[in-house]
């Protein structure tokens, strides 16, 4: 099976956050620089927080050592936003839209492959089954970045990717993370 660049998603009501929320509540979340601060740097592994995030939406505070990532993922049906704090990250980022299920293997079209270079103060917003990767590809810095969902995650799915097959490895449910 292959997969286009995808079309733009329609906007969720306006009785829940929407991405320009959730990316306006990362902003001023980051820009609080006692906050970042406070959070727990370890040399070998990401450390988190988990923060109030609005209307209902899981938020996460992150620190990211050097040379650490997260492979690829997407959140399944969460919308959400992320901005770096401090350091630079940068994120790996299909722009095609996945089947939702029933798949294992997919090939990937031409042109799909996105990288966006997020210094202090950069983010971006996402909609549902965006695939990507995040990366701290400093050697010496530590990154710490904040990320917002919505509805809080029901899932992230793993995958690995060799050339232009992307393939399902693992499905994680929110037990596995918190």
């Amino acid at each position: 099976m292959s997969v286009s660049p995808s079309a733009p998603t329609t906007a969720p009501t306006a009785s829940t956050p929407t991405q320009a929320d959730l990316l306006d509540f990362v902003r001023r979340t980051a820009a609080d620089a006692e906050l970042i601060a406070s959070l727990p740097l370890d040399p070998e592994g990401r450390t988190w927080v988990r923060l109030e995030g609005p209307g209902g939406s899981e938020a996460w505070l992150i620190g990211w050592p050097p040379g650490t990532g997260t492979g690829w993922h997407d959140h399944a049906e969460s919308v959400g936003a992320f901005i770096t704090a401090s350091g630079e990250l940068k994120e790996n980022s299909l722009a095609a839209r996945l089947p939702a299920d029933g798949w294992k293997t997919l090939e990937l079209t031409d042109g799909v492959d996105r990288e966006r270079r997020l210094p202090a103060g950069k983010g971006r917003a996402f909609g549902r089954h965006h695939v990507h990767e995040v990366l701290n590809e400093s050697t010496d810095q530590h990154a710490v970045s904040v990320h917002a969902y919505y509805p809080p995650l029901p899932q992230i799915r793993r995958y690995s990717r060799v050339g232009q097959v992307l393939r399902l490895e693992q499905v994680e449910r929110p037990e596995d993370w918190q």
